[in-house]
């Protein structure tokens, strides 16, 4: 295999990983984790953006990647850029605003928010985002992400994580999206799975955003509507 399946160009703010289509998949896999890894001791621990180029990928294939770096060096990716806005600029613009939404918090321990009631950003598989107060996630929460919070949660975005609200022990708590498909949500004592077909009561099954909160004891997630939002304790 040629050396140059995986190219690795840097600047102050980022990384540009231009990516050989030909070889297969787990090929590409194993070239960037040893890429990374020979080059763990020159980047250290610093929090960079991360593009893909070269090679056209889902965003399951950009995560899985971005894992695999997380894996293999000390870089903290904070954020993926798109192809058509990689420039130095761009990259800073990206890191500072993932970076500064939280105080600069590192990529796997996102905690202790006690103050912060937003948070900006989508949150990766590993990462933990831990609020003393009811939360605004401006992003998406990914499979392997968790997010705990005293209060609400409220996910502007895609939720298919972990989430944990009323975590004092309060079961009027509630967790809302504009995508609610989640591995698990607890909400005080009540937990449900996304396997738990009797435990997660799906009312009515769309595409709309959904709010999930505790009635009889059970976790039921319905439709946003005028009158589930007056029925919800706030």
């Amino acid at each position: 295999m040629s050396n140059q399946s995986v190219i690795i160009k840097s600047n102050r703010y980022g990384l540009i990983v231009i990516l050989d289509e030909k070889p297969d998949w787990e090929t590409i896999k194993k070239e960037v984790a040893e890429k990374f890894s020979a080059s763990a001791k020159f980047f250290g621990n610093a929090q960079m953006a991360l593009c893909f180029q070269g090679r056209t990928l889902s965003m399951a294939e950009e995560q899985e990647l971005a894992d695999v770096i997380g894996k293999s060096c000390q870089i903290q990716v904070v954020c993926l850029v798109d192809e058509n806005q990689v420039t130095e600029q761009h990259m800073k613009q990206a890191v500072d605003q993932v970076a500064g939404a939280a105080a600069s918090p590192s990529e796997h321990d996102l905690t202790n928010l006690q103050d912060g009631r937003f948070y900006k950003g989508t949150l990766r598989s590993g990462q933990v985002l831990e609020s003393e107060t009811s939360i605004i996630i401006l992003g998406d929460v990914n499979p392997g992400a968790r997010v705990v919070s005293k209060g609400n949660v409220i996910v502007l975005g895609t939720l298919k994580g972990n989430v944990f609200v009323g975590a004092a022990g309060n079961e009027a708590a509630f967790v809302a999206a504009l995508s609610m498909d989640p591995m698990q949500i607890r909400i005080g004592d009540v937990i449900a799975r996304s396997s738990d077909g009797a435990a997660v009561r799906k009312k009515k099954a769309d595409d709309t955003p959904k709010i999930a909160f505790v009635e009889d004891g059970n976790i039921y997630i319905e439709p946003i509507t005028k009158d589930v939002l007056n029925d919800i304790k706030l």
